[in-house]
């Protein structure tokens, strides 16, 4: 079987990806910033920096911190705001043959409805994808994805307010991360992006002071892949929506775990820091494997992972 014949194409909650690999928010600017290394035609999809309604300015530095396998940072979802990206940033990606998913975040549930209505209908905007990492003001401060009841709330109203599709971002920093994602799928999620960062920190033991201004940090990079892997394969077997597996992904070996665990596509994250155009080495990988397999549609290989019972 040759390359030629492989059919990549995936639909992820409406939406129908050329291939299974995106780049995830956060690490890859709005696009533009990583178009000189690499054919953003290639990808299948963008998912570009959290936007907010109005421009964030983001935490002091220091702000990233490397680990033994991984990086910490605590940006503090620094961005550019809604209208600018419609307006300067969004142009730019129509000139390309990719999905552009936007990432968006509010500190209220109004917030996320009013900018995710900002992107309703726009061209060249093919999905939502919700960060509900974030603070609720109204609530103390916790996290609009810590619990099911402020899941379901955020996602049922934007849900009503928007008609693209809508992608929600799971947090790692639950009791129960099923629960939270049968929370999010009730409530009109078409997809679910997981997992986000998982909560960490690191000491300057020469100045006893922590490393990051902001004190603790979201974790991503390879340390953390065994535990989104787990993460991917216990939603995939209790929730019926579409995944896309992230957190940790560095080669191609990992991307096909994840979606042998259940993930119907992966974003590269950290991975995009070390090398830009990682992602479309990871493309090629993917497609050489399911040569080497004689599997022709990489459909078929999402949630194959072969029990210990199942095994011939």
């Amino acid at each position: 079987m040759s390359r030629s014949k492989l059919k990549l194409s995936v639909n992820i909650g409406g939406v129908q990806l050329k291939n299974p690999v995106l780049v995830a928010s956060g690490t890859f600017g709005y696009g533009e910033e990583y178009s000189r290394w690499l054919d953003l035609n290639r990808l299948g999809g963008i998912v570009v920096k959290g936007l907010s309604m109005k421009p964030k300015a983001g935490n002091p530095p220091p702000r990233l911190v490397e680990t033994q396998a991984g990086l910490l940072n605590a940006i503090g979802l620094e961005n550019i705001g809604v209208a600018e990206f419609i307006n300067k940033k969004l142009p730019f990606l129509r000139d390309y043959k990719v999905a552009v998913i936007a990432n968006i975040f509010g500190r209220t549930v109004e917030e996320y409805v009013a900018v995710a209505r900002k992107l309703d209908g726009v061209p060249g905007v093919a999905a939502l994808e919700l960060n509900i990492s974030c603070p609720n003001v109204r609530q103390g401060g916790i996290q609009f994805g810590s619990q099911p009841e402020s899941t379901s709330a955020v996602v049922a109203a934007v849900r009503r307010a928007v008609e693209l599709p809508l992608w929600v971002k799971l947090s790692p920093n639950v009791t129960d991360i099923v629960l939270i994602a049968q929370s999010a799928a009730a409530a009109g999620a078409d997809a679910l992006s997981l997992v986000n960062t998982f909560l960490g920190m690191a000491i300057d033991i020469k100045r006893r002071q922590p490393k990051l201004h902001n004190i603790t940090g979201g974790l991503s990079g390879p340390a953390i892949k065994p535990l989104a892997l787990r993460a991917v394969w216990e939603v995939a077997r209790k929730v019926e929506l579409p995944i896309v597996g992230q957190g940790g992904i560095m080669c191609a070996e990992d991307a096909l775990e994840f979606m042998i665990a259940g993930a119907n596509a992966v974003a590269v994250g950290t991975a995009n820091f070390v090398d830009p155009g990682v992602s479309v080495d990871i493309l090629s990988g993917i497609s050489a494997y399911l040569v080497s397999e004689g599997i022709c549609d990489i459909n078929h290989l999402v949630g194959s992972l072969r029990l210990p019972s199942q095994e011939e």
